[in-house]
């Protein structure tokens, strides 16, 4: 045996580290001060008592074959296991058993050192917890160091943001900027969480589509124990959606609003504008000149374009007097892309349509939906026209129709290769007015019909690009709506 082992146990009672001198019988001769600190027990409790009476029940066999391990193969044993206290509280401990002797024994001696590690077990316990918990849960999470630079994210940030872990970690969350938010903004943020204090706010991100989407964003530091900050801890709230509802609320409302402001001013715009009609033709009938009738002649054609803005203005304001019937919405497409295709404009772009033969016939307006398919047909066709002429080349136009079923919904999708609609103008195309085509080329009126008429029926359209990167129109009418 070695000068080691032969060390008298009195040199380990101020050893941090409970040690314990154990006989073959496994009964304990000797301990020092810190075992009776650490497991609230007296010195003659523990001396002559068996060692397994100091441990958990679950911690006794496997500590029985330790023991017999090193008296049998004369080897060092580590293995960790749980101690009982005198007041009854579990202590985790890493024990490390080895055979010793001393002058004054013939026979083998076990020395037992145990280290107290209950602390770092449960924070290795919080820190498995944190993680289960903030990997599994449906919030985005991250985790900046000092610098500001990824080192966790959650699966859900992962989704949320569409790019790859590893595309986000060792950089700044700024790789999601959008762009929409003052340096102001950002600096008041880092001045607030640099301070040790929780930061919340409302934040727009840009997706690796491209897409923006909105979060309620609370960031709180990560301290260290003896003080001072360790990193930053930032959690999302998805507020994309309920951004998404409120801006359409505002948009329904105001379309009610202008509904019904239209229905007064198509009555006190009509009746005077009839007037105006009849005295032009009366003096078209009473003159030979020329010069007189070329301009009575345009006088009459603006006064037809107002009167098709006030028709329009009728159609969107007043209930309808048509009469809900089980519609065929393929056939409807059908019968809307041939009215669209044979005119002049549409002469050298292809149509394609992929109807779905199993959708279930809807209660609707026939006549108001092929309105509604019409609108947005004339629109994709003026659209490719004015692109043609614009690039002078052998661009071909192509408009596309679909129809699916989506869980409960009816889908029709209208998208097209033209210049498609940019996102400055998705926010604003369905208001009344609003058109991008030259001045006396559209009223600016047929997509706001169409809104209304969709919503009447209990639908949504939205409008967005499409595969092809021109415009597309998406179209949702409920199964079973509620009237």
């Amino acid at each position: 045996m070695n000068n080691a082992n032969q060390i008298s146990f009195e040199a380990l009672n101020d050893f941090s580290e409970m040690s314990f001198l154990l006989n073959p019988a496994v009964k304990i001769i000797d301990a020092n001060k810190s075992v009776l600190t650490t497991l609230k027990i007296s010195l003659s409790a523990v001396i002559h008592k068996e060692f397994i009476s100091l441990l958990h029940p679950a911690s006794i066999l496997k500590v029985e074959h330790a023991i017999i391990k090193c008296l049998k193969e004369r080897a060092k044993v580590e293995l960790e296991c749980k101690f009982r206290s005198g007041d009854g509280k579990d202590i985790d401990a890493q024990c490390y058993f080895s055979v010793c002797s001393s002058r004054n024994c013939k026979e083998d001696q076990v020395l037992v050192i145990a280290k107290d590690v209950t602390v770092d077990r449960q924070k290795e316990l919080d820190r498995l917890r944190f993680y289960n918990v903030a990997h599994n849960t449906v919030n985005p999470l991250q985790i900046t160091d000092l610098g500001g630079k990824m080192i966790y994210v959650n699966p859900a940030f992962v989704k949320m943001s569409g790019y790859k872990e590893e595309e986000l970690l060792g950089h700044a969350p700024a790789v999601l900027a959008s762009g929409m938010h003052t340096k102001k903004f950002w600096d008041e943020m880092w001045s607030t969480i640099s301070a040790g204090n929780v930061w919340v706010g409302e934040v727009a991100n840009r997706k690796k589509d491209g897409e923006i989407i909105y979060t309620q964003l609370l960031i709180s530091p990560i301290m260290k124990e003896e003080g001072g900050l360790l990193g930053y801890f930032g959690i999302h709230r998805d507020l994309t959606e309920k951004k998404t509802l409120e801006r359409q609320l505002v948009h329904t409302q105001k379309m009610e609003s202008i509904g019904t402001l239209a229905a007064g001013v198509a009555h006190e715009v009509g009746n005077p504008l009839a007037s105006i009609s009849a005295l032009v033709q009366i003096i078209q009938r009473s003159t030979e000149e020329v010069f007189i009738k070329d301009k009575l002649e345009l006088v009459k054609k603006q006064i037809t374009r107002i009167s098709k803005i006030i028709r329009d203005l009728v159609d969107f304001s007043r209930p309808s007097n048509y009469e809900l019937k089980l519609t065929d919405v393929n056939a409807n497409v059908t019968e809307s892309i041939e009215i669209v295709r044979v005119g002049k404009k549409a002469k050298d772009i292809e149509f394609i349509s992929e109807l779905d033969e199993d959708i279930v016939p809807l209660h609707l307006v026939a006549d108001q939906l092929q309105q509604v398919f019409v609108n947005i047909l004339i629109n994709a066709v003026d659209a490719i026209v004015e692109m043609k002429a614009s690039l002078k080349t052998d661009y071909r136009g192509k408009i596309c129709v679909k129809t699916q079923r989506v869980n409960n919904n009816i889908q029709i999708i209208f998208y097209d290769n033209g210049p498609g609609v940019s996102a400055e103008n998705s926010m604003k195309i369905f208001e009344p007015f609003f058109t991008t085509k030259k001045e006396g080329k559209g009223t600016g009126l047929g997509l706001w019909v169409s809104y209304g008429i969709v919503k009447s029926f209990q639908g949504d359209i939205k409008v967005g690009v499409s595969e092809l990167g021109g415009a597309e129109f998406v179209i949702h009418f409920p199964i079973h709506p509620v009237y």
